[in-house]
């Protein structure tokens, strides 16, 4: 009887043995579909992409490249992404959406937004009172909108008593103020740019970002971050830590780019190369103006952005999903 006792336990130590073995804990083993959207949201994935990634998921990362949010927060729900950079307004909605079914693992970009003029005479907010200011059409009924209507408010201002707003499509607008036909318009990064290249005395008049920080809310206008899928990270929490330590380090190589600092490699060609700007002239002008920023930790997440949800909240529910996100959205 003892001896069959020792043989059984013997055959259960090998068998739990076996089991350790199989297990990943190292997060190398386990294949993340990772989602970037082209444009200063997927600036900082972009030495990722080009050291760990490959679109037939050959390497660590199975990389789709998407041109509008919409493109992967699809996947996301229908669970075949993994981890996605998106706008923090649709990261938001897409919690409330699935119900916590995605949680915020850093922000990675800070603004964008400008008032660019033909001219000088724009150097307060006060300045755009009795003034016509053309925005991008895609932004109305979403923050942009929203943003700048807040900060006319604190200003002092009415929208559309004080400050003329017309929007108009992208492609038009950009010709207008390049060829000097508008004297203000409302753009974010890298459209800004483009005109600025097209026309020399376009400037940047007014950055929406620092005008947001002179309200001293305590919170920032942060546009862009990174989600991970709940049920993913929970399933598997070591390759999500490894995915953000590597996210992290490219996302401060190109911090530093952007700061004029040497990195070992040319920033603005490789985001051409990895298809997130179109042109290297465009990116390495744009870099400066991007707003890039890495904020990890729960709490330092929802410190820095709970002010931002808020006021989007205030012009339209609708906008972040119809309520501010939980404590349990920040990861």
């Amino acid at each position: 009887m003892k001896r069959i006792i020792l043989i059984l336990l013997a055959m259960a130590l090998l068998l739990g043995l076996s089991a350790c073995g199989t297990k990943s804990t190292g997060g190398d083993n386990v294949k993340i579909n990772f989602g970037v959207l082209k444009g200063p949201t997927g600036i900082g994935a972009a030495p990722l992409m080009r050291d760990f990634g490959s679109p037939d998921g050959s390497t660590d990362y199975n990389i789709t490249l998407a041109a509008a949010p919409t493109d992967l927060t699809a996947l996301l729900i229908n669970g075949e992404m993994d981890i996605a950079c998106l706008p923090t307004n649709v990261a938001a909605t897409l919690y409330n959406k699935t119900n916590g079914g995605v949680q915020m693992l850093a922000i990675v970009t800070k603004g964008m937004l400008f008032i660019l003029e033909n001219g000088g005479s724009i150097q307060s907010m006060a300045d755009l009172k009795g003034r016509t200011v053309y925005v991008l059409s895609q932004g109305q009924g979403a923050a942009p909108e929203y943003v700048f209507n807040y900060l006319l408010t604190q200003n002092g201002l009415t929208p559309n008593k004080d400050v003329n707003i017309v929007w108009e499509d992208s492609d038009t607008l950009s010709t207008q103020l390049a060829a000097g036909d508008v004297d203000l318009a409302l753009l974010p990064v890298p459209n800004s740019t483009s005109v600025i290249l097209k026309n020399p005395d376009v400037r940047y008049a007014l950055d929406l970002t620092a005008e947001w920080d002179r309200l001293n809310t305590g919170s920032g206008m942060y546009m862009s971050c990174v989600v991970v899928r709940t049920e993913f990270a929970k399933a598997h929490p070591d390759a999500v830590k490894l995915f953000l330590e590597r996210y992290g380090a490219s996302l401060n190589s190109m911090i530093d780019a952007a700061a004029s600092k040497d990195v070992g490699f040319d920033a603005a060609q490789l985001l051409v190369d990895q298809q997130i700007v179109g042109s290297a002239k465009v990116a390495a002008t744009a870099l400066p103006y991007a707003g890039l920023c890495n904020i990890t930790g729960a709490a330092k997440m929802k410190d820095a952005i709970s002010g931002y949800y808020q006021v989007l909240f205030d012009a339209d529910p609708s906008s972040i999903g119809g309520a501010i996100p939980g404590d349990d959205f920040y990861g």
